[in-house]
C-alpha cells in the first residue's frame, strides 16, 4: 500500500514535469523526449562494459565483488545493482532506520568523457543519512528516490552496492533533471 502510495506521488510528479516541460517555449531546450533518450543512452553505455543479469537469482543469492554482474532490480530497468559486500546481520524491517553513505558520478558527463570528482557524503565526517525503510508517508524517506531502497528487499546489513539508478527512480531532482548517476553506497543500523 505504502509503496503504491510512492509510485503515485512519483508518477504524479513525472506528470508535472512533462507538463511544465512540454509548455517550454526556447528553440534551445530540449524536449522530455530527447532528456529520456539522452539518459537511456547513457545508461546503455554504461552497462554495455559491465555484466548484466535481467533478473534477480530465483534464490536470492547474488554473486558478490567487483567482478559480479549488475542486476536489474525492476522491470521497467531504472534501477540497476550490484553487490560488493552482502551482510549478516538479518534483512531490514519495514520503518527500520537506516543509515548510508554514498558516492555518485553523473552518467550523462560519464558517457560524454567528461571528468568526474563523485559527489555525496562518503568521505564527509559528519552524519550518515538515514530513512525509514519502504516508509513512504515520510519526506525524509522518499526524498532520495526509491531506487536507493532497493537493495535492502535482498540483502542482509551491513552491506555495500553499487547502483544505477535513472531519475524515475532517483530523487526528485534527479527526476526534474533528467539524470541518470551510479552510485556506490553502503548501509548500517547504526550511524557510524
Amino acid at each position: 500500500m505504502r509503496l503504491k502510495r510512492l509510485i503515485i506521488t512519483m508518477f504524479t510528479a513525472l506528470s508535472m514535469l512533462m507538463c511544465s516541460v512540454s509548455m517550454t517555449s526556447c528553440d534551445d531546450q530540449k524536449s522530455y523526449a530527447e532528456l529520456l533518450d539522452e539518459e537511456n543512452d547513457a545508461v546503455d553505455k554504461f552497462l554495455e562494459t559491465q555484466k548484466v543479469v535481467d533478473k534477480i537469482p530465483a534464490d536470492s543469492v547474488f554473486l558478490v565483488g567487483p567482478d559480479a554482474p549488475y542486476y536489474k532490480l525492476d522491470e521497467d530497468g531504472y534501477v540497476y545493482m550490484q553487490v560488493l559486500m552482502n551482510g549478516d546481520e538479518g534483512k531490514v524491517k519495514y520503518n527500520e532506520v537506516v543509515f548510508f553513505r554514498y558516492s555518485r558520478i553523473n552518467l550523462l558527463t560519464w558517457a560524454d568523457g567528461g571528468d568526474q570528482v563523485p559527489s555525496g557524503n562518503d568521505n564527509e565526517l559528519g552524519s550518515a543519512y538515514s530513512f525509514n525503510f519502504q516508509n513512504t508517508e515520510l519526506g525524509s524517506t522518499t526524498q532520495y528516490g526509491i531506487g536507493i531502497q532497493m537493495p535492502l528487499n535482498y540483502l542482509e546489513i551491513p552491506c555495500k552496492v553499487n547502483l544505477v539508478i535513472k531519475s524515475k527512480a532517483g530523487s526528485n531532482q534527479d527526476l526534474t533533471s533528467v539524470t541518470p548517476y551510479l552510485y556506490t553506497v553502503r548501509y548500517y543500523r547504526s550511524n557510524i
